[in-house]
């Protein structure tokens, strides 16, 4: 995400949903609703609320 934009190339460890899932088990379990990340990328993702 964030990374590659940036020419930087960081191993994946977290699991991400690309829409958020807000509790919906169906998004939560959706597998194409899955995008993998570093962990800086998902936290500033999630925090601006995406």
């Amino acid at each position: 995400m964030e990374c590659a934009k940036d020419d930087r190339y960081i191993a994946s460890t977290v699991v991400d949903h690309i829409t958020p899932h807000r509790g919906d088990e169906v998004l939560f379990w959706a597998r194409w609703n899955w995008q993998a990340l570093c962990k800086r990328c998902h936290d500033s993702k999630t925090a601006r609320g995406e």
